[in-house]
Order: C-alpha cells, then structure tokens, then sequence
C-alpha cells in the first residue's frame, strides 16, 4: 500500500509516496520552503503543490507541528497562531482532493521510529525527541502513543526548553556541540524526573551528528540515535494514515512485552 506522506516543518515542507508495509519512500522526497508567514491559506497550498508534484490521488498522511485534536490545530508552535482552532484536515482536503489524516508531527516521527526504527521491538516506557526548529516528542508505554505530549515547551531556567536547547538554538548561537550538550542534559534529566523512561530515542536532522554530542548527555536512562533520520515524519506521516491514527484512538505499535 502506498500512501503520500507529508511531513511540515518551520523550514521545509516534505513528501514522497511511502510503502507502509515497508516503512520506506518510494522515489526521491519532494521538498518546499515554508512560506512565511505559515499563513493557513499559504501552507495549505504549498502542501497541494507537494502533492501535485506527485500526480497524487490517493490518502494523504500529514505530519503538523502542532497539537491535531479530531483534525483541528489547537497550537500553533513554529506556525502562524492563524491556524488555532483551525480544521487543518479539512483544508489540506479540500486542497488536494484527497482523503486526508493529519496527527502531530513529532508522534508520526515517533510511530516510524517505533515501527521501523531505533524503538523496534522496545517495550516499556519510550521516549523520543526530535531535535529541529523546536523539540518535538513522542512518548509511547509498551507501544501505545500518548498523543500530544508536547514536551519541548516545558519550563526550563525561565524559558521553554525548545526556546533554549533545540537545535536551532544551538545554530543561531552558534554553540559548540559541547556547550549545546549541557543543555541538552538539562532538559534530559528534567524530563527523566519526571518521566522515567526506559529509553531515549533523540532525532531530528542533527541526529545524524549523534556521536558530537549525545556521549555528553548524562542521564539515568539509554540514550540512543534514531534511525530513521530525516524520513521518519515523512514515513510515519504515511503510516499514521494506514493506521487511521486520531488522538482519540493511537494505534498500539507492537512491542517486546506488549
């Protein structure tokens, strides 16, 4: 079964056809700027272009960097606030043609991540950050999502913690990955106090330079790469639509002890 996934970012946004039974694209990714203002009407249209490029006719899985409840956009972190309360599954529809799901794009990454990726198979408590524009996360208990959880907005000296420690923070300040690591470590462990997860799984395109700075997160808990890299909102987007993912009903990822 192949299904677009799309995944929107504060930078890009992204899609490819994506075999669900494989987790993987089909073809190369077919990337936008985000407009700017991420006005509705604007990004709704350049999620069209994006599936126009593709020809596509098909259901649509869409990664959004937001809180989706039944559809609608109830936050608006690295987007305009015009999309609050805003039904975004309905427009990016209209827009298409296509049937359409539409779940947080951190929880889309974590469900690839956890198909596919560095949680395959891990029971008990996940934890998976993506590092980016912001800090996204995914939490899942022996392989059930916790929709929503939006954990990069936690309070951290003074600040939200993705307001000082994502990995745009440490690109506009031009850290070193070392002084970016104590940060990070903060964060961490501030969620590991509150938590208590078996595992952190950390993505996001800098997870690709994983060796330069998770060796100094110092946490009572595994910390490891994701695997899936930068197609994991992309894939998960597509599998969030194979498995008619809504956060009144998070499809259970099959895990060891489930």
């Amino acid at each position: 079964m192949q299904i677009l996934g799309i995944d929107v970012g504060g930078t890009g946004i992204k899609g490819a056809p994506v075999d669900t039974e494989r987790g993987e694209m089909v073809g190369e990714r077919f990337r936008l700027e985000t407009p700017h203002p991420a006005t509705p009407p604007a990004v709704v249209e350049t999620i069209a272009e994006v599936a126009r490029h593709f020809e596509w006719t098909g259901p649509i899985g869409c990664g959004f960097p937001a809180v989706i409840r039944d559809g609608v956009a109830l936050t608006a972190s690295n987007i305009s606030k015009d999309w609050l309360g805003v039904n975004a599954r309905d427009l990016i529809a209209n827009a298409t043609g296509c049937p359409v799901t539409i779940a947080n794009d951190a929880d889309v990454a974590g469900i690839a991540e956890m198909r596919f990726g560095a949680g395959k198979g891990r029971g008990g408590t996940v934890l998976i950050l993506t590092l980016g524009t912001g800090i996204g996360s995914a939490l899942f208990i022996d392989g059930k999502l916790v929709p929503n959880t939006e954990l990069g907005h936690l309070e951290v000296k003074g600040k939200e913690a993705e307001h000082w420690a994502s990995a745009k923070v440490r690109e506009d300040k031009d850290l070193s990955y070392k002084k970016w690591a104590k940060r990070l470590n903060v964060v961490f462990n501030r969620l590991h106090a509150y938590l208590w997860p078996d595992v952190f799984i950390v993505g996001g395109g800098v997870s690709k330079k994983y060796e330069k700075f998770l060796p100094r997160i110092h946490v009572p808990a595994e910390v490891i790469p994701a695997q899936m890299r930068n197609q994991a909102g992309i894939v998960g987007a597509a599998l969030a639509a194979a498995e008619g993912l809504d956060v009144r009903g998070a499809p259970r990822i099959e895990a060891v002890g489930a």
